[in-house]
């Protein structure tokens, strides 16, 4: 069976393509973020990250530095 511990989940307010992309720079030039998605359509804009290094509370970090609300999605 696969471990997934690797993918963390967020629940944000990361409404839009506009919000998206102004993150969009800093998420896939981050060297512990191997791959992440926001779905958009998600009525909690599930923010997906896949990181190998990083933490929760680091990804939440990340994103309120730059003004959005996420907190992580159990």
């Amino acid at each position: 069976m696969e471990n997934f511990d690797h993918i963390l989940l967020f629940k944000t307010d990361i409404k839009s393509e506009a919000c998206k992309a102004k993150l969009q720079a800093i998420l896939d030039g981050h060297e512990g973020i191997a791959k992440w998605n926001i779905a958009l359509d998600d009525q909690d804009y599930v923010l997906r990250v896949v990181s190998y290094t990083l933490t929760h509370q680091q990804i939440i970090e990340l994103i309120n530095q730059q003004g959005h609300f996420c907190c992580e999605l159990t």
